[in-house]
Parts: structure tokens; sequence; C-alpha cells
């Protein structure tokens, strides 16, 4: 997989890839990410992306010209599955909509910044708006950090046991169940006996009565759904 990331900070992204699994997937040769610095495409020497708010208002706002040039320069050299702009007023974050991102070959992303972008660039090039929450950040950096690990981790190979990403909460709409490693005794507290029994169809059916309680608990809303 493939993945541009179009950033006016772009040193806020190099360090979430360059470690764990998104790091061990590029070296595996799993997945390629690039960063695109937007300065690059400044309109003028001083190196303005930005501009005041038509109407008036506080905030600054991203300019046309610089993304759609550096838009056009990739468009022009690859073809892109999903052209995503990490925002807000996006669609949430979830993991069924990971899911599909991973199946994608190329992925592009715009990192929004100050008070966002043009909405002309939404409306030319943008076909997927995401948001990781209902919250406001300084900018779609970290938005797109999130996304790329959340989608790479999911890429055949990348992972040492791809079931690990199968049994993840969300998967099936249900949280994970409570894991336990050594010691089997800690303070006191001793890990439940099934799990040490070695009947695999037992844990299963165990596991599975814990990840209903654990979301009946924490998230009835995935239940209802």
């Amino acid at each position: 997989m493939r993945i541009d990331i179009v950033t006016c900070q772009p040193d806020l992204l190099g360090s979430p890839f360059a470690h764990s699994i998104v790091k061990r997937a590029q070296d595996k040769g799993l997945a390629e990410i690039y960063l695109h610095d937007l300065r690059r495409y400044a309109i003028n020497k001083h190196g303005q992306i930005d501009d005041y708010v038509f109407g008036g208002g506080a905030g600054m706002v991203l300019r046309v010209e610089p993304i759609a040039a550096c838009f056009d320069e990739l468009l022009a050299q690859h073809t892109y599955d999903a052209v995503i702009y990490m925002t807000p007023d996006g669609e949430t974050m979830r993991q069924p909509l990971v899911n599909r991102l991973s199946l994608a070959g190329n992925l592009l992303i715009l990192c929004g910044h100050y008070k966002g972008v043009d909405e002309r660039i939404r409306q030319a090039y943008i076909t997927h708006e995401i948001s990781v929450g209902d919250y406001v950040l300084s900018g779609g950096e970290l938005g797109a950090a999130i996304l790329v690990d959340a989608v790479v981790r999911l890429l055949p190979g990348v992972l040492g046991n791809e079931e690990s990403a199968l049994s993840d909460s969300f998967q099936d709409n249900l949280l994970a169940p409570p894991v336990y490693t050594r010691p089997a005794e800690w303070r006191g507290q001793e890990v439940p006996e099934i799990l040490l029994s070695g009947n695999t169809p037992k844990i299963d059916v165990w596991r599975h009565e814990q990840a209903l309680e654990r979301t009946r608990q924490r998230r009835p809303d995935l239940l209802a759904e």
C-alpha cells in the first residue's frame, strides 16, 4: 500500500511512522508512506499557504492553490483508491471503515489546519472525509497518524500473527475480553482457571461471554447496533 500525506506540518508525522508496527510494515515493503510539505507549493516567496476567511471571522483557511498544485502533481503520477480529508465534521472513524480502507491500494490524505481548507478543495478532490472523534485538534496530522496506524496494521504480513487483528475490539462489534499472562497468581489475584485448562472450545466460549459482558457494561450502543 502507498500512502501519501499532504500537510503543512510534516515534522509532526516523522516519529509516529518511524517506530513499532508501522515502521516494520515499511521495512518489509508492505507499506510506503510519503509526506508532502504543503509549503513547497506556497503562492509566494513568503511561503504563504493560508488566508483570511471570506465574510469575516477568526482564524485562517488553507488556500486552494497550494493544495490543488500538490494534488494535481500526485494525481498525475498515481491512482488513488481514496482521497481523504481529516476533519472534525467528517465520518467518525470506526473499525468497519478502517477495514475497507485496508483493502485499498493507494491512499492520499490531506491534513487540515487552522480553520480548515477552502470548501472548493473538498468538492473538487476529496472522496472521504474522516474524523477521529468529536473534538478538535490543532491540525489533521495526529488524526492522519491514527488512521494510518489503524489501516497499516491490518495489511497481510504486517502482524506476526494475523489472527491478532481479527480478535481486536470492534472487529465483531464487541469489545475484546480481558487477557492475562504469567504469573498465574499475583498479589492474591489469580488468572481464571478456564484459561489454564487447555480446553480451547471452552476458552472460546468464555472469551465470547466476557466480550459480551464487557461490551454490555461499557459500550451498550455497540450491542444495539
